[in-house]
């Protein structure tokens, strides 16, 4: 089990991680995510024992680093795949699966488990990139590794293979019983491979949860907002009831005090239809996603929202239309803005 206690991380004389705090179960999988330099790549070197640590401990299995007391990278017994790949390119499939393996039986069970049976005697510059990443996850599993980093493993994949590729690691990491650190700068794919999902800002861990709590609970905007399109609908919260525009709506935020709320909204939440003169609202712009549209609609009190519909429902910008909630479910609400 991993165990990160209080880490800190210096680059300089600038801090770039801050007290981050994690205990990862046995084979559990942990997607960090979150801006470009908010640190989530550099807890993973860290980890990995590549760059030294300022303060707090890592601990995993037999051995505990920190600040005084060093582990060296070939002691940790961590398996680590990179998006550029990283294979050998004068070995074989099978010779970088089996490097460095006194037993071949590994390297075999992982070659045959990722579908690179076929490609034993090829060399890297034979592969595509979805066969080059399984050949690095392959070889990283076939040393039995206590922990997996997995550092923006699709990113250098297309979009189409990303889907199919992200599922065949998480697979291959679940059979291999494996706990795992996933780093991406993808909200979706963070939410879908992730047992738990890390949103890093600046350094410091804004939310550690199930997929689902982070994006149905987020804790803040900033959350809201970097793990799916979000618009704050103003309202006023009167007891756990929030009257709104589009009417009124419990909340789930127990501590808030009665006065001006924002309440999240989510394209999936709304629905919008063609109206006449009794409509709330105005459509201002439409784009086509393929299966769905997503509309910005500029709501009647000079609030705006983004509503995603089915692609037979296309409505011109410009029209009247009536927007309201799919269902009244519990809304998130956080504080009003101070006003300027």
């Amino acid at each position: 089990m991993l165990t990160i206690n209080a880490l800190s991380i210096d680059y300089g004389a600038k801090r770039v991680v801050e007290e981050f705090n994690l205990t990862l179960a046995r084979d559990e999988i942990l997607t960090l995510v979150g801006p470009t330099g908010c640190g989530k790549t550099t807890i993973l070197q860290a980890v990995a024992g590549l760059v030294p640590i300022a303060g707090g401990e890592i601990g995993l299995g037999s051995w505990t680093a920190n600040a005084a007391q060093l582990v060296p990278p070939e002691k940790r017994n961590i398996g680590m795949v990179f998006q550029d790949f990283a294979l050998f390119p004068h070995l074989t499939v099978e010779e970088n699966v089996s490097f460095r393996l006194q037993d071949s039986a590994p390297a075999d069970h992982w070659i045959n488990l990722l579908g690179l049976a076929d490609f034993r005697s090829a060399r890297p510059e034979r592969l595509s990139g979805g066969q080059k990443q399984r050949v690095a996850l392959a070889r990283s599993l076939a040393h039995g590794p206590s922990l997996m980093l997995l550092d923006e493993p699709l990113s250098n994949l297309d979009a189409a293979l990303k889907d199919s590729l992200r599922w065949e690691i998480r697979n291959a990491l679940k059979e291999a019983g494996v706990p795992a650190i996933w780093v991406t700068h993808d909200q979706q794919e963070a939410l879908s491979v992730g047992d738990r999902v890390g949103v890093l800002r600046a350094g410091h861990l804004e939310q550690l949860d199930t997929p689902e709590a982070c994006y149905g609970q987020p804790v803040n905007r900033f959350v809201a907002r970097f793990l799916g399109e979000a618009s704050f609908l103003p309202a006023t919260l009167t007891g756990p009831m929030a009257a709104s525009c589009l009417g009124q709506v419990a909340v789930t935020a127990a501590d808030l005090a009665d006065g001006q709320v924002e309440l999240l909204v989510r394209p999936a939440d709304c629905s919008v239809t063609e109206a006449d003169s009794t409509g709330n609202g105005e459509l201002a712009s439409a784009s086509y996603e393929g299966d769905t549209w997503l509309y910005e609609v500029a709501l009647d009190d000079g609030a705006a929202l983004r509503v995603r519909a089915p692609y037979q429902r296309q409505i011109a910008p410009g029209a009247r239309v009536s927007v309201d909630f799919i269902n009244r479910e519990p809304r998130v609400a956080f504080p009003a803005p101070a006003s300027t």
